[in-house]
């Protein structure tokens, strides 16, 4: 249930965030979401509009450990997970994690390691866990991934497979800032940066709890049903090629379920569908086209035709 408490604990999370990354509501929001649903975050903008400072800030915030990985075309699998060391004097091999034994991954420019590298995450994402010569270790938990690319930048990248961007429960922008938050940036650089005094706000039991009580949620058959209806809606459309799959669906239905939590419901309604469908379902399609995808902005457009003309349930 949506508590009193449970208001206050994301509402001050949120607020934290805002601290570090001003003027940007809308995208902590989308993030915090993710967190809430246990999902993972793309970030594709352009560099130096605070991505690394809105993933620092998050692990700051929850008391976590944070892990920043610079993505390079030499990246290895082994190291992201780790590798198993031989020690001669026990005559056996030692596992030494990798970076992604962390609570928040920073994969920094993820398309500028090879698909081979890309793969590595693709367990670790989906099931919160990594194989490493045949012996499964759990990751810690909580465990998010918040990946960052330059949507304009393509020399020397390696573009993201549909499988991996599939796991990703929102793709977002955070922007350029108003020239009037521009100028507070600058007098908080002046003052010690965006980070500094910030304290956490939330421990990782009471994160865990979070993400458990937004899992029970109650989200009706008609919204189910108005959920489903745009999810098709992408998969018959003339202008796409690929639809959302069936792990997009589900991406929503949690996704709502956070944003209903974080307006302090228990319940979900049509506008928490509506208003998180363009960045959870937009990264998963792909645009007919000589360009394939020809931009997220396409895709952008074409899930908020079929938002508006699916039927809102009453």
């Amino acid at each position: 249930m949506a508590t009193t408490e449970t208001v206050s604990r994301i509402a001050a999370l949120e607020a934290n965030l805002a601290r570090a990354l001003l003027g940007k509501s809308e995208a902590i929001r989308q993030v915090v979401v993710a967190l809430l649903a246990e999902g993972h975050v793309l970030i594709e903008d352009v560099p130096g509009v605070g991505k690394t400072v809105l993933a620092r800030a998050l692990a700051a915030s929850i008391e976590g450990k944070f892990t920043r990985l610079q993505c390079t075309p030499d990246l290895l699998p082994s190291d992201i997970l780790g590798t198993g060391v031989f020690l001669p004097q026990a005559g056996d091999f030692e596992f030494r994690p990798g970076p992604v034994f962390t609570n928040v991954l920073l994969a920094d420019e993820v398309n500028r390691t090879t698909p081979r590298t890309q793969s590595a995450l693709l367990e670790a994402m989906n099931e919160r866990q990594v194989s490493v010569d045949g012996i499964t270790h759990a990751l810690p938990n909580p465990f998010v991934l918040v990946a960052t690319q330059n949507p304009y930048e393509y020399e020397g990248t390696y573009p993201l497979p549909e499988n991996q961007r599939d796991r990703f429960l929102v793709c977002l922008e955070i922007g350029y800032p108003d020239r009037s938050i521009e100028l507070e940036m600058l007098q908080q650089h002046h003052d010690g940066g965006p980070l500094s005094g910030l304290e956490p706000v939330l421990k990782a039991d009471e994160l865990l709890a979070l993400q458990a009580t937004c899992r029970e949620v109650t989200v009706e058959e008609s919204i189910r049903e108005y959920l489903l209806n745009i999810v098709t809606g992408t998969r018959d459309h003339q202008e796409l090629s690929l639809g959302a799959s069936p792990r997009g669906a589900i991406a929503l239905f949690r996704a709502a379920q956070a944003l209903a939590l974080c307006d302090g419901r228990d319940y979900t309604v049509p506008d928490d569908v509506k208003t998180l469908a363009p960045t959870v379902l937009a990264h998963r399609v792909i645009c007919r086209g000589p360009l394939r995808d020809s931009g997220r902005d396409r895709g952008l457009g074409i899930i908020r035709q079929i938002i508006e003309s699916t039927p809102v349930p009453t």
